[in-house]
């Protein structure tokens, strides 16, 4: 096969040529944005769902509708080690580029970006130097607004004053936020704060997060009525009829086919994971001779598609992991098995001998990294479907 032709993009974050089994969020996205056209009260959004189920994808796609309605929109990835201010105040600063042209009085529009630049300035004493930034925004910052040091008072009154522009010309505005569980504490409350208050204010502005599966209980933590103030959306591995659409739509378009048992295969290799789709059937496009690709070429495709998600989706996590941390990994693979099923923090201690309350730094820093969750309390998951499996084939 051609592989300058190859439809197939395992990369992160990239869409693949078939979008398949979302159609439910997508649709269930279309009501929030029609509802708010509307005045209709809606909640904001959080997906949330294990690495390569293709959260950021979909993220990414929630955004393309909402520019194609007219909103103004913006995106940011959270880190762990960085404050909202700075990307918050880029996104909107996007958002409100987006929409300022079509409002008719442009000096209100001046005064909120005013708002947003003195947003962004209120840096706390500490800040980092490349937090240290400098909107490119030609007004003058604000005084007396989003500028008090408070991030759940400047957050609510930024977010206000932005929706109101959106307001004005009947449109709205999506702040997008990726990674939303590696959000700062503050930050989380000041988030759940202005959600709460521009949804008692009817304010077309809305937050759609996506994050690990524990990003309910970070929410939850911070704010008791975050159950109620977001939609929750749990995105999942693809059933077989959307994983072999997934394979078929973009082959057909090369006028290529897959024989049944291929599909069986693949669909053994990949358990319905959107990037593991992807892998394998971009390898498997590359080993076969002709159309159709058969069962054969599966099985020769295999090894080659193992080795390089063990380098560059498995091997590069684990890379991150002090040695005290692969240890505690090894544990839990080893007690949840090839299924990376979820284990109890009490059962990994006693695998490896140690008190609970000894491993906790070492728990604690993996879920820092992103690499484990709590599935509930007393509970461990991985973050990463099939790592177990790929543990259980490293030495200890």
């Amino acid at each position: 096969m051609d592989p300058v032709r190859n439809p197939y993009a395992p990369g992160a974050g990239q869409r693949p040529p078939e979008l398949a089994g979302r159609d439910t969020e997508l649709s269930a996205f279309d009501v929030v944005l029609e509802r708010i056209a509307h005045g209709r009260p809606e909640r904001s959004l959080v997906l949330t769902g294990l690495r390569g189920v293709g959260k950021t994808v979909l993220l990414n796609q929630l955004r393309s509708a909402a520019i194609a309605r007219g909103w103004g929109t913006g995106k940011i990835e959270a880190r762990p080690d960085q404050s909202l201010r700075r990307p918050v105040s880029s996104a909107l600063h996007m958002a409100l580029r987006e929409l300022g042209p079509r409002h008719g009085d442009q000096e209100s529009v001046q005064e909120v970006l005013g708002v947003v630049k003195a947003f962004a300035q209120r840096q706390a004493p500490d800040a980092k130097v490349r937090d240290r930034w400098q909107p490119g925004i030609d007004v003058p910052a604000a005084t007396g607004r989003a500028d008090s040091g408070d991030m759940e008072i400047d957050l609510v009154e930024l977010l206000s004053d932005a929706a109101g522009v959106a307001a004005d010309i009947g449109s709205g505005i999506a702040l997008f936020i990726d990674e939303m569980q590696d959000v700062q504490p503050d930050d989380v409350s000041a988030i759940c704060a202005a959600c709460h208050e521009l949804s008692q204010q009817g304010a077309p502005l809305i937050v759609v997060g996506a994050g690990l599966p524990h990003l309910p209980a970070v929410l939850s933590a911070s704010k008791s009525y975050s159950e109620r103030l977001f939609r929750y959306l749990r995105i999942d591995r693809l059933d077989r009829p959307a994983a072999d659409r997934a394979l078929v739509g973009p082959a057909e378009r090369e006028d290529v086919a897959f024989d049944a048992e291929a599909l069986d295969a693949l669909y053994d290799a990949a358990d319905g994971y959107p990037y593991f789709v992807q892998a394998y059937g971009k390898v498997t496009w590359d080993v076969a001779a002709t159309s159709p690709i058969t069962a054969a070429d599966v099985a020769m495709a295999a090894p080659a598609a193992e080795a390089e998600l063990a380098v560059g989706f498995f091997g590069s996590r684990y890379d991150r992991a002090t040695p005290a941390e692969r240890e505690y990994m090894h544990a839990m693979a080893e007690l949840g098995g090839p299924s990376g099923a979820a284990v109890s923090t009490s059962d990994v201690a006693v695998s490896l001998g140690r008190k609970p309350a000894s491993l906790s730094p070492a728990r604690d820093s993996l879920i820092k990294k992103g690499l484990v969750y709590s599935a509930e309390r007393g509970q461990i998951a991985f973050t990463v479907p099939h790592f177990g499996r790929y543990l259980l084939r490293q030495p200890g």
